[in-house]
Order: structure tokens, then C-alpha cells, then sequence
């Protein structure tokens, strides 16, 4: 390449990124165009009535759960946690105030803290990449901060720290003593006053965790974001139209099993703003439901199961998806995908199965080199390869949520039977395998169990996702809020 070609390539660079920060500061104080989506007007019918009451009766039956647990040390669990939170931030460039009392890794499980690359030092070279990146990162000491506890807040840009409650030291006092015999009260060692007036680990002395909340909201104050006027975010608000029909009837629309939905559209009618919905390819695919919509002001690209995806189903679901990618427009996903796939039985079967995965593959592809933020909520089933394409956890959704009745499993319980070889000499161990496989697969297919190990981001309830994707919906335009986003070389370093 020339140096001609060069500084071409430059100026265009430089004018194409000063048009792309024109065009962003401008949008602000545009308004959207107006639409005029049709109306889906999807009351329950008394054919409904039965589908709905088993559902129904599902849903009332739903566990509760106790989220205080193992609070204080961090068990492996606790650092998935807090790695995904810290995804959340670095993908949606969004303030993080870390609450720390911690007593650093549970020692007898460190082989599951602390070696590998996604275990405890993680958190740290996370912060640091944050803070390059110019996310703004908090921390309050309200509590012990023991061995690798103490790395948080002193990686934190601004640190408060609250006396005779917060302390931060690598070894406590019963360890000092252990190792050389001298006697020290955790305040001596590391408390407020220490690290405020002589180490200059924390940059806020409070004196009591009141005010320690009073310097943090100060310090959000001093962030450099431009938020919009309350006046006009109310005004947007009260412009919005709820659903047609009450939240509370997606209780009965939350599958209890594939063999118990009804029509997709009704759920969709019940999520977005006035059940206002643009069908894309609306005769195309029929199994797959994709169209744009409203929710909370936010327009999306909706994808919702309504059925196993089939050739032209994923056909479409790739188009959509490209569609959406190309406009800027954010993904939903609902998904409720097939138990199995149809045993193959003759070569068109086969034929038809090798078409369908070219399609599969396609729509797989568009959905994970998709840039726009993309949102999954499991509202049935999520199995086999079908969920990929409708952007499970493996291809990196922002954010993903499952309802209470939501089943995660590679097959669906008992569905197990068509993956298993047929042998008519072994007949009866085969019944023996298939009722142990069956078992397994009802006890981890379950909402509570792909949720406790942090495979998604939440079990909420059906009524209330409407009001979780505005959170959400809120939470990914943020950033568009924050003046100054060029990345940086550099990081603040305390003393």
C-alpha cells in the first residue's frame, strides 16, 4: 500500500468515525418514526379452556427459593456469579458499585476458585479491563474484606469504606498471631482510619454506612453521563400502551409441556406495547413466529417457537435475524423449542433432515455473528440443536431468563426413547436404561436447577416479563448515555 493509500485510508477513517459521533449526539433529540403495527387481539376461547387450566395448575405449583445462602466466603458458585455479573457490565458498558464483605475463597474448595482462568482472578482482570475501558466501578466496604476480598475495592476506582464496620487486610488478626505472635484488633490491622489516613487504600472515610451511601451517590453524580430529562422519560412512559389482555393470563399460556402450547402469538400479544405486532413472513415458516414490535417504547425484533423449526422456519429465522442486524434493532427470543427430532426412517426423511440442518446451520450462523444485543427468555422447552439457533446460553445472549415451567436438557423427559439404539435381544435393559435416563432428565431439566448453577440469568415469572425486558431494554440503551467511551491505554493506580 502507497502512502497515498494510507492517508486516504486515515481520512476516511477519521471522517467516518467523527460522522458515526455526529450522528449518535444528534439522535438524542430525534424522535422515532411512527407506526401502525396491527393489532393481535388473541383473547382465551373456551376451546383454550383445557390447555390452559393444566398450565394453570403448573404454574400454581411452583417452588419457592432462599437466596441467602454461603454469604460471606466465596464457593465457586459465588464466582460464576460475579463474573457474570461483571459480562453484564463490560457488554452494556454499565456502572458497577461493588457491596463488599467478603471473607475471601473457601479454602477446602480452592481447586475450584482459584487455578483456572474463569475462577477468582477473574474478577480482578476484569476490573482492570473495565476501567480501561472507561466503566466507572465503585466500591463500598461495609464489611471484612479478607485475602482476595481486599483486591476489590483497591481496584476500584473510588473506594468508601465504613469505620468499625469495614476492614480490609490480606491475613486477619487471627492469622497475624498464628504467624508472629502479636495480638491486633481488626481496626489496628485494617480499618477505616488506617486505610483513609496512612495507606490510602480507600478514598472516602465514613462514618457510618448512611453516609458511605451518600459519598457513592455523589460519586455516580461525578460519572460524566447525560441522562434525559425526567420530564420527557415520564411523558415516554405514559405515551406507552399495555396489552390488550391481563399479564396474569400468561400463568396459563407457560407451556406444561411441548404437547400443552397454544399459539405463540398469544404470548406475544400479552408482552408487547397494545398487542401491536408487524408480522414478517407471516405465511413463511409458519413454526416460527418473527415480526417487530414495541415493549416499554423499546422496538425489537421478535422470534418466538411455535413448534419444532423446520427447513423454512430456520430460512426464515436467518433472514429476520439478518433483517434486525442491519436496521440496529435488538433481538427477543422466546423460545420453546422441539423434545427431539423425528426418527429417520427413509432416505427422503434423510434428505429432508440434511436440508434442515443446512438451514439450522445458517440461521446459527446469523444469530451469533448478530452485533445487535440479543435477549432470550425460555418459556418452554429448550432442547437439542434447535435452542442454539434460538440463541441459548452457548451463543452468548445479554441477557437470558427462563419462566418456572421451562425444562433445559439436551432431550426432553420422556422423549429419551427415540435417541436410544433399538435392540429387540436387549429389550428389557434398554426399558431399564431409558427409565434411569428419563429420571435423571426430570430431576436436571428443571427451571431451579439450571438457574442455581448459572446457566441463565434468572427464573422469573411469566406476569412480571414484560416488566423485566423495559429493565433490560433500559439497562442495554444506557450507554448510549455516557459522554466519554473511547477506550483507554491506561488505568487509574492508587499509591
Amino acid at each position: 500500500m502507497t502512502d497515498m493509500h494510507r492517508y486516504t485510508a486515515r481520512f476516511v477513517e477519521r471522517h467516518w468515525q467523527r460522522s458515526v459521533c455526529r450522528m449518535s449526539s444528534v439522535a438524542g433529540k430525534r424522535r422515532a418514526l411512527p407506526s401502525a403495527f396491527p393489532v393481535l387481539d388473541l383473547p382465551l376461547l373456551p376451546i383454550h379452556k383445557h390447555i390452559y387450566e393444566a398450565n394453570l395448575r403448573n404454574s400454581n405449583a411452583w417452588c419457592k427459593n432462599d437466596a441467602t445462602v454461603k454469604g460471606g466466603t466465596s464457593y465457586p458458585i459465588t464466582v460464576k456469579k460475579n463474573l457474570r455479573a461483571q459480562e453484564i457490565a463490560i457488554k452494556n458498558r454499565l456502572p458497577c458499585v461493588y457491596l463488599v464483605d467478603s471473607g475471601g475463597a473457601f479454602l477446602p474448595l480452592q481447586s475450584e476458585i482459584f487455578p483456572d482462568k474463569n475462577h477468582g482472578g477473574r474478577t480482578f482482570y476484569n476490573e482492570a479491563i473495565m476501567s480501561a475501558m472507561k466503566i466507572p466501578q465503585v466500591a463500598v466496604v461495609c464489611g471484612s474484606c479478607t485475602a482476595g476480598g481486599a483486591y476489590i475495592p483497591t481496584m476500584a476506582e473510588e473506594a468508601v469504606m465504613v469505620h468499625r464496620i469495614g476492614t480490609i487486610f490480606l491475613g486477619g488478626p487471627p492469622l497475624v498471631k498464628a504467624a508472629t505472635g502479636e495480638e491486633v484488633t481488626p481496626e489496628d490491622l485494617g480499618g477505616a482510619r488506617l486505610h483513609a489516613e496512612v495507606s490510602g487504600c480507600v478514598d472516602h472515610f465514613a462514618w457510618e454506612e448512611k453516609e458511605a451511601f451518600d459519598y457513592t451517590r455523589n460519586i455516580i453524580s461525578t460519572l460524566n453521563f447525560l441522562l434525559p430529562e425526567e420530564e420527557e422519560e415520564t411523558k415516554k412512559r405514559n405515551a406507552e400502551e399495555e396489552p390488550l389482555h391481563s399479564l396474569e393470563e400468561l400463568l396459563g399460556l407457560a407451556p406444561k409441556s411441548y404437547n400443552y402450547s397454544l399459539d405463540v402469538k398469544m404470548v406475544v400479544s400479552r408482552l408487547v406495547d397494545g398487542s401491536r405486532f408487524l408480522e414478517f413472513k407471516a405465511r413463511y415458516g409458519t413454526s416460527l413466529v418473527t415480526g417487530f414490535a414495541k415493549i416499554h417504547g423499546h422496538l425489537v425484533g421478535i422470534l418466538a417457537n411455535d413448534g419444532q423449526l423446520s427447513y423454512e422456519a430456520a430460512l426464515k429465522g436467518s433472514h429476520f435475524v439478518q433483517l434486525c442486524n442491519q436496521r440496529d434493532v435488538p433481538l427477543l427470543f422466546l423460545q420453546n423449542t422441539a423434545p427431539t427430532a423425528a426418527l429417520t426412517l427413509s432416505t427422503k426423511q434423510a434428505e429432508m433432515n440434511s436440508n434442515h440442518l443446512k438451514a439450522q446451520g445458517s440461521m446459527m450462523s446469523a444469530v451469533a455473528s448478530a452485533s445487535v444485543p440479543k435477549i432470550t427468555v425460555v418459556i418452554g422447552g429448550c432442547h437439542g440443536a434447535d435452542s442454539y439457533a434460538m440463541c441459548g446460553r452457548a451463543f452468548d445472549p445479554n441477557f437470558l431468563f427462563l419462566w418456572p415451567n421451562a425444562k433445559v436438557s439436551i432431550a426432553s423427559p420422556g422423549h429419551i426413547g427415540s435417541l436410544l439404539p433399538l435392540d429387540g435381544e436387549q429389550e428389557e435393559e434398554q426399558k431399564k436404561q431409558e427409565e434411569e435416563l428419563n429420571r435423571m432428565l426430570v430431576k436436571e431439566s428443571s427451571a431451579f436447577f439450571s438457574s442455581s448453577r448459572m446457566w441463565d440469568d434468572g427464573v422469573i415469572l411469566p406476569q412480571n416479563t414484560r416488566k423485566v425486558l423495559r429493565d433490560v431494554l433500559d439497562i442495554i440503551k444506557q450507554q448510549r448515555y455516557q459522554l466519554s467511551t473511547e477506550t483507554l491505554q491506561s488505568i487509574p493506580l492508587r499509591m
